[in-house]
């Protein structure tokens, strides 16, 4: 067979078609205009979303075992953190109803040895409740303004508290509102006591002690004092009811060169964060006498005349009163 007759072409199975350069080149550069094109235009997206919506039961079968595992491991450690919490309770519901019961029992003792020490029951200072609108303009003074005034039976010198202590004092009466002056202020001061040892005292407002606090001047550096010590109002004032809380010793500074302590307390009280206060009546407010009996009245002036013995008769006893001997 002539050499010349033989096919010299690759038979299809070997052929190769485009060489790999020029491959990288058209698939680098449709990537690159791709990338471009969905960059600007988005034109990818609906393709993205497409896919998305397809493989999303995929995924959502395929998560479902770990879902499964993580949510039961869950539901293992709840159940265990409520089985305790319920133990808690019931320890802390006995607790309680233990001491309700031993409460009642003091209460009814105290009431006992009340009336058998014939001493009066505590009475209850009458109050108002009020809101606190702004605090005062003056950047010198510790002032709040309350929403009650002369229209609602607000005097001036009230003392108010709110729930954890004394708070301040109506030092101003408009017709709708009124200003209260806190217990840090510089100007203001409250005769306190030592819950501990008794002790009277004064405390002074000291606006500039740890950012707004109360100092006891004029106190013995041997005085019996420690730090954590409660203050309350002693009632000497007539204004204060006894036994408010007011503040808590913090720190005591005792030096060599002086007679006196420097004692710094802080405020019990929300004296910065107060939203409702109670605005109580004066302790020493006057209160109308009750009227004389008219038979008192005229055996008195009766006995208070010269001669009225003598020469004058003494009114007849009302019907039933006393017994004829």
């Amino acid at each position: 067979m002539p050499l010349g007759t033989l096919d010299r072409t690759a038979p299809p199975l070997f052929n190769q078609g485009q060489s790999a350069l020029s491959k990288l080149i058209f698939f680098g550069a449709l990537s690159l205009f791709l990338m471009v094109a969905d960059a600007r235009f988005h034109i990818v997206q609906p393709i993205r979303a497409t896919l998305g919506a397809v493989l999303y039961p995929v995924q959502w079968v395929a998560l479902k075992p770990v879902q499964l595992m993580m949510g039961g491991g869950r539901y293992l450690e709840d159940l265990q953190t409520a089985q305790r919490n319920e133990a808690d309770a019931r320890k802390a519901l006995m607790m309680q109803a233990q001491r309700a019961s031993q409460a009642d029992t003091l209460a009814q003792d105290n009431a006992r040895l009340r009336e058998l020490l014939e001493l009066r029951q505590t009475t209850t200072t009458p109050g108002r409740a009020a809101e606190v609108l702004y605090d005062a303009a003056d950047p010198y003074t510790r002032k709040i303004v309350i929403d009650q005034g002369l229209a609602h039976g607000v005097a001036a010198g009230s003392p108010v508290i709110d729930a954890h202590g004394v708070l301040g004092q109506v030092t101003q009466v408009l017709p709708l509102t009124s200003e209260v002056t806190l217990v840090i202020d510089r100007d203001l001061a409250i005769p306190v006591q030592n819950t501990r040892t008794g002790v009277r005292s004064v405390a002074f407002g000291d606006a500039s002690a740890h950012g707004g606090g109360l100092e006891l001047r004029f106190m013995a550096a041997n005085a019996d004092l420690q730090e954590g010590d409660l203050l309350s109002t002693s009632g000497v004032d007539g204004i204060y009811p006894a036994g408010l809380p007011v503040a808590k010793i913090e720190r005591i500074e005792r030096r060599a060169d002086s007679a006196f302590a420097r004692i710094y307390c802080v405020p019990l009280a929300s004296v910065t964060a107060a939203r409702y206060v109670l605005v109580l009546e004066p302790t020493g407010a006057p209160t109308a006498p009750p009227p004389a009996a008219p038979a008192t009245t005229q055996r008195k002036r009766a006995e208070g005349k010269p001669g009225a013995g003598k020469n004058e008769k003494k009114p007849a006893a009302p019907a039933g009163a006393g017994g004829g001997r």
